[in-house]
C-alpha cells in the first residue's frame, strides 16, 4: 500500500461552521460515523462505524504509517478528526497527507469538492442527496436529538453511498490535479501550514468574554434609543429606518451602504433628530466587534484558536485566506493607551469604560488585535517586510532606481514623489506635502489602474480633484517606465501562449506557457499559477473604440462566488504575480522560522507572528526576513520586528 485515499462522515453537537474542526472534535459526542477509503487508486470500501463496524488492521495502521500517503478532498477535515478518533495526544502528522482541495487550487479550481467536480465535468459528480443527510444524521435535530441509522434505514444507505461516492470523485480529481508538478519548497509549505493551525494561538479569553458583553449591551442600549427617536418596532430592519427616514425628511434613501450613509449624513443638517437615528444605525450596524462572538465560538478548551489559516485560499496567487475569526482582515489600532482601554474591558464594568470612552464600538474594535496574547514566559515578536509590493514589481520589471532607494533604506513615497514632480521631497521637509501623492501613486498604480484605482485608494478623501488624479497617473507612469513596460511584456506573453502553444520567457526567468488548456505563468520560485480554459475573446467597442481581442479564462468570481468566466489583462497578470512572488517569500520565511524551532501561530499578508520565549533577541527573527534567497538573490528585502505580549500593529 502505497496510498490510501479517505473520505468521513461524522456527527458533533458543536457546528462545525462555526466553531471550526479543532473545536468540533472537542464535542463529548463527537463520533465518526462512516470511513470510506480507496487504497493506490482501487474500488472503495465504506466501514460502517455507527452500526459497529471496525477497519481492519491494515487499514488502521496505515493512518500512522509514514510510508502510505493519506489523501482526501480538505485533507485537514479527515486528518483532525481521525486523529481524534483514534485517541491520540496531538493531530496525525500532515507530512503524511496530501490535500487534493489544495492541489486543485493549485490549478486554479474550486476549493469545493462538488464544484470542483463540475468544473472538470467528471461522468460523475458529488451526490446532491448529501447536504439533506449530513443536516439529518451529522447533526443535532431542531430539538436537540440525534437521528440514528435505525431511524431512516433507507437514508442511511443512501448516506453510505453518498460516502463511497465523495471518495470516487476525490480519486477521479486527484488523478487530472496531481500533474501539475510542485517545487519542494511549496509541498514542505503547507506540512508547516499545517502545523501552524495545529498549534494555533491563545486568546483573552476575559478580555474577550467582556468586550462581546460590552458589545451587545452597548448596541441594546442604542437600539432602544433608537426605538424611543423613532417609534419603530425594529430600528435594525433596513426597510423601516429607509421608510423612516424618507418620511421625516422627504428625502430619497434607497441604499445604506457605507458611501450613502456619509452622504445623507452631510445632507441631514436640518434634521437633528434624523441625523441623530443615522448616527445610532451606523453604530448599530459595525459588525467588526462579532470577531469576539467568532473568538468565543472557536476557541478550544485550552482558550487557544487553531485553523486561523486556509492554505491557497486564494486559487490566483496562492496567498492564504482567513477562516473563523478572519484575521487577514482585522481593524486597525490607533489608541496611545491600549494598555489602559484593556484593562478596563478586563475589570468587566461597562459603565466605567462608557465614562471613559465616548466610542465605545471603536474603542472595542481596536483591541481586537489585542485579544491574541502570546503564553506564559512567552511575548510575540512580530515582524513584516517593508513595502513587499513596491519591491518585488521593481525588481521583476528592472526599475533599478526603485531598488536602490530601498538599498539605501529611502522613503520610497518620497522618492517617488520627487521623481514625478521633479523636486527633493522629504517626509518632514522640503515638498512634505508631495509625499502623500507619492505614496498614493505607489499604492494604487503599479497593475494599470488609473484615475479610478486612485479613487478606490482614498484620493477624493485627500482632497484631490479628478483633474489632479489625472496628473498623477501620467507623472507616475512616466517616472516608472519599466513597470509599465511589465504590463504589456506580461500581456503579449499570455496572448503568444494562447494562441501558439508556445513557452515565453519572460523577466527573472518568468515561463508563460500553455498546458492542458491551462494558461500557465511559472514564477522565479518554481510554483506555477493557473489559468484553466484560456482562450482569447472578443470585447466589442462601443463606437468610441473597435472590437480587440482580450485574455479570458474561467474561475470563481470574487463578486458572485460563481464559476464562469473571467477576463484579465497585462496589469492584473502582473498584481497576480507579483503578489504570488510576495507570498513565496513570506513561504520561504516561515520555512526558515520552522527549522529554526520558532513557533508561528499565525500570519497576515506580509507579516508573521511567532511565540517565543521571553528574552529572545528580535535579531533572530529580522534574520529570517533579511538574508537573501536562491531564486530572488539581488531583490532587497528587510523585516521590521517588535516584541509586545498581545499582538497589534506597531
Amino acid at each position: 500500500m502505497r496510498e490510501l485515499g479517505i473520505d468521513i462522515e461524522t456527527y458533533s453537537s458543536n457546528d462545525l461552521k462555526t466553531c471550526g474542526v479543532y473545536k468540533y472534535v472537542e464535542a463529548p459526542d463527537f463520533t465518526i460515523l462512516l470511513f470510506a477509503y480507496s487504497v493506490d487508486g482501487g474500488p472503495v470500501a465504506c466501514v460502517d462505524f455507527a452500526q459497529g463496524e471496525s477497519l481492519p488492521d491494515e487499514i488502521r495502521r496505515a493512518l500512522t504509517d509514514p510510508e502510505v500517503t493519506k489523501t482526501a478532498f480538505n485533507a485537514a477535515f479527515e486528518r483532525i478528526c481521525i486523529g481524534r478518533y483514534l485517541g491520540c495526544a496531538a493531530p496525525l502528522d500532515p507530512a503524511q497527507w496530501k490535500c487534493t482541495m489544495v492541489a486543485a487550487a493549485r490549478m486554479g479550481l474550486p476549493l469545493s469538492l462538488g464544484q470542483c467536480a463540475q468544473v472538470l465535468r467528471l461522468a460523475e459528480g458529488k451526490m446532491k442527496e448529501g447536504a439533506a443527510l449530513i443536516r439529518y444524521f451529522s447533526m443535532p435535530g431542531r430539538n436537540g436529538q440525534r437521528h440514528m441509522p435505525a431511524d431512516a434505514p433507507d437514508r442511511w444507505e443512501t448516506f453510505r453511498q453518498y460516502n463511497i461516492r465523495d471518495v470516487e470523485v476525490e480519486q477521479a480529481i486527484l488523478k487530472k490535479v496531481r500533474r501539475l508538478q510542485l517545487p519542494p519548497f511549496d509541498e514542505q509549505l503547507y506540512i508547516a501550514d499545517q502545523e501552524i493551525n495545529d498549534r494555533g494561538v491563545l486568546i483573552d479569553r476575559v478580555l474577550v468574554d467582556n468586550a462581546a458583553r460590552f458589545d451587545n449591551e452597548y448596541k441594546a442600549g442604542l437600539f432602544r434609543e433608537a426605538q424611543e427617536l423613532t417609534g419603530l418596532e425594529n430600528p435594525n430592519s433596513p426597510k423601516q429606518i429607509k421608510d423612516y427616514l424618507q418620511a421625516t425628511t422627504s428625502l430619497t434613501v434607497t441604499t445604506l451602504n457605507k458611501q450613502s450613509l456619509d452622504e445623507l449624513e452631510a445632507r441631514l443638517v436640518y434634521y437633528p433628530k434624523a441625523q441623530r437615528v443615522l448616527a445610532l444605525r451606523r453604530e448599530m450596524g459595525k459588525t467588526s466587534n462579532k470577531k469576539y462572538n467568532a473568538m468565543q465560538a472557536c476557541a478550544c478548551a485550552d482558550s487557544r484558536i487553531r485553523g486561523l489559516l486556509q492554505f491557497y485560499g486564494a486559487s490566483r496567487t496562492g496567498r492564504w485566506a482567513g477562516r473563523l475569526v478572519q484575521v487577514q482582515n482585522l481593524p486597525q489600532n490607533h489608541l496611545p493607551d491600549l494598555d489602559y482601554a484593556r484593562s478596563l474591558v478586563k475589570a468587566g464594568d461597562a459603565e466605567d469604560f462608557e465614562l471613559n470612552y465616548d466610542n465605545v464600538t471603536q474603542v472595542l474594535s481596536e483591541l481586537i488585535r489585542t485579544a491574541f496574547i502570546a503564553a506564559p514566559g512567552h511575548v510575540f515578536h512580530v515582524c513584516d517586510f517593508s513595502a513587499i509590493e513596491a519591491r518585488v514589481i521593481a525588481w521583476l520589471a528592472g526599475e533599478n532606481w526603485v531598488l536602490d532607494v530601498f538599498r539605501n533604506d529611502g522613503d520610497i513615497y518620497c522618492a517617488n514623489a520627487s521623481k514625478m514632480f521633479g523636486v527633493p521631497v522629504e517626509k518632514h521637509g522640503r515638498n512634505a506635502s508631495l509625499r502623500q501623492k507619492g505614496k498614493i501613486a505607489t499604492l494604487a498604480l503599479g497593475y494599470g489602474g488609473g484615475v479610478a484605482a486612485l479613487e478606490a485608494m482614498g484620493g477624493a478623501r485627500l482632497g484631490l480633484t479628478e483633474g489632479e488624479e489625472r496628473e498623477i497617473v501620467y507623472r507616475w507612469r512616466d517616472a516608472n517606465p519599466k513597470i509599465v513596460r511589465l504590463w504589456d511584456i506580461l500581456e503579449k506573453a499570455a496572448v503568444t501562449a494562447i494562441t501558439t502553444g508556445k513557452t515565453v520567457m519572460a523577466h527573472r526567468g518568468i515561463a508563460v506557457g500553455l498546458r492542458w488548456g491551462v494558461l500557465t505563468i511559472t514564477l522565479p520560485s518554481g510554483r506555477t499559477l493557473c489559468y484553466p480554459r484560456a482562450r482569447i475573446g472578443v470585447e466589442y467597442g462601443d463606437g468610441r473604440r473597435g472590437n480587440h481581442d482580450v485574455i479570458e479564462y474561467e474561475g470563481l468570481s470574487q463578486t458572485t462566488k460563481n464559476w464562469g468566466p473571467i477576463r484579465t489583462y497585462g496589469g492584473k497578470l502582473t498584481e497576480n504575480v507579483v503578489q504570488a512572488i510576495a507570498r513565496d517569500i513570506l513561504g520561504v520565511v516561515i520555512l526558515r522560522a520552522r527549522d529554526a524551532g520558532m513557533h508561528v501561530v499565525f500570519h497576515i499578508h506580509d507579516e508573521i507572528v511567532a511565540e517565543v520565549p521571553e528574552g529572545t533577541p528580535l535579531s533572530d527573527i529580522e534574520a529570517l526576513f533579511s538574508r537573501p534567497m536562491d531564486w530572488c538573490g539581488d531583490l532587497p528585502l528587510k523585516g521590521a520586528a517588535y516584541a509586545t505580549p498581545y499582538y497589534l500593529k506597531d
